[in-house]
């Protein structure tokens, strides 16, 4: 198991230069029903994202589908449709008969997780004098990889009690 999870490891840092979002995604599903005899893995960055736009979306206008997704990341149609269905089977979101799509319960806490990652990452750098577009995107990249202790410790300085 050690091997396997080290070549993964290994393999995510790479993939994150070359691979567009849906074939990471893809892969780390496949990667996630391999190590099923092992520690389970959890959803990778790009699932994250596109989890953290459907909870922003939902937020600032309600009704989400797909293509609103694929317009507010700038990614194609087919590969947010693909990305959707597999966080749909996956169990983060339902998609109704109209294309609407709605986060899950398990969906929408790990949505919630991320954003407020970002929301508070985003301030701190703030805080520190970092101008706010950088801010912002620095957040987008800390927010998928920063371990619950140090995010809590962030918050313990920022004064953060969210």
């Amino acid at each position: 198991m050690f091997i396997f999870h080290n070549s993964v490891q290994i393999f995510q840092k790479s993939a994150r230069r070359f691979l567009n979002p849906f074939t990471k995604l893809a892969i780390c599903v496949i990667i996630n029903k391999m190590s099923k005899g092992g520690v389970e893995m959890s959803i990778q960055e790009s699932g994250e994202m596109y989890l953290e736009t459907i909870y922003v979306l939902s937020q600032n206008g309600g009704s989400v589908r797909s293509i609103d997704v694929s317009e507010h990341m700038g990614y194609s149609k087919p590969s947010v449709s693909r990305a959707i269905g597999i966080l749909k089977k996956d169990g983060y979101i339902n998609v109704d008969r109209s294309g609407f799509i709605t986060l899950t319960d398990a969906g929408r806490e790990h949505a919630e997780k991320i954003f407020e990652r970002h929301t508070i990452i985003t301030e701190f750098l703030k805080s520190l004098g970092v101008d706010g577009e950088t801010a912002a995107e620095d957040a987008c990249k800390m927010e998928h990889i920063i371990s619950d202790a140090s995010f809590e410790a962030i918050k313990r300085f920022g004064g953060s009690d969210k």
